[in-house]
């Protein structure tokens, strides 16, 4: 099953068990996917429709942040609310361990030796690992190592 279908199928069960701030979410998630298919006139595949539910958690975290700085505890909690049902929908995240393992076997395909190099691993672990890797811990990680 694609994550559009299973995205429709949760808002369909969420829709009819009157979850209302699950439909809510959902329904923005399925709003940017029309959106994008209307845009580039062909259906979306899975990593398409992942970078949308990535650009949705990466707006609820932004609007976190501000709305803490601001004061807004209760729109910061709504915010939080939201993005944990987003999260569902993300690949399970890479452990430490298996991030730093990782990072060691690039550094060692790669040949990389100093900082210079960095953009290179950090972009092959990105491209192969999309969704389920922070991109500030393995820039920190990649950079610890290859400062070292």
């Amino acid at each position: 099953m694609s994550l559009l279908e299973r995205i429709e199928r949760d808002f369909l069960a969420a829709y009819k068990n009157k979850d209302t701030d699950l439909v809510a979410v959902l329904r923005m998630l399925k709003t940017a996917a029309k959106n994008r298919h209307v845009e580039i006139q062909r259906p979306l595949t899975d990593d398409e429709v992942l970078d949308l539910v990535l650009k949705q958690i990466k707006q609820r975290q932004e609007s976190i942040d501000m709305y803490s700085k601001a004061g807004r505890e209760e729109l910061a909690a709504k915010e939080a609310a939201e993005l944990q049902l987003l999260r569902a929908y993300q690949p399970q995240p890479l452990s430490e361990g298996e991030l730093t393992t990782l990072i060691e076997t690039l550094i060692a395909e790669q040949g990389a030796a100093s900082i210079k190099d960095m953009g290179r691993v950090i972009q092959a672990i990105m491209n192969t690992h999309k969704g389920r890797v922070d991109g500030k811990a393995v820039s920190e990680l990649v950079r610890n190592r290859l400062s070292s």
